[in-house]
Formats: C-alpha cells, structure tokens, sequence
C-alpha cells in the first residue's frame, strides 16, 4: 500500500524508521521508510511542505488521516 503523504514538518528520509498514528494513538512502530517517491521520481529525501509517496515495508494498513512519524536513531559519543 502506498500512502500519499504531505510532509508537515521536518523532513522524510528513505530507509528511517516510521511510527503510525491513528487518532492520536500509536498503531505501529518501528516501520522502515522502504520506498519514497515525488511523482515518479525515486528520492532520498522530501522536504517540508512537499508532498510525496511512501510505503512502510510490508505493512499496509493504512488509511485517510493516519500520521506518520520517522524518526533516526544516532549514536552519541561521550564526552
């Protein structure tokens, strides 16, 4: 299932990992971002204020209003 998505804030990076929200509470987590297109370019990356198309490894229940969150783990030496 491919989600048409607008990216509201921050930005989308293929290969991130996602969490679902539906009505405020999390349905899924720990998604990977696996394909991001805008129109029918395969991209990297998309924006804020741009609209794209995603898709979240093999899970595909996804409906209209659902909203999906990616995120980055990194690791952060000491100091």
């Amino acid at each position: 299932t491919i989600a048409g998505c607008m990216v509201l804030s921050g930005e989308i990076r293929r290969n991130a990992k996602a969490r679902l929200l539906r009505d405020g509470v999390v349905v899924q987590e720990n998604l990977p971002v696996s394909s991001l297109r805008r129109f029918k370019d395969d991209v990297v990356e998309v924006r804020e204020g741009f609209e794209c198309g995603l898709t979240l490894g093999s899970y595909g229940d996804i409906k209209v209003d659902d909203i999906i969150e990616t995120y980055e783990l990194r690791e952060k030496p000491r100091d």
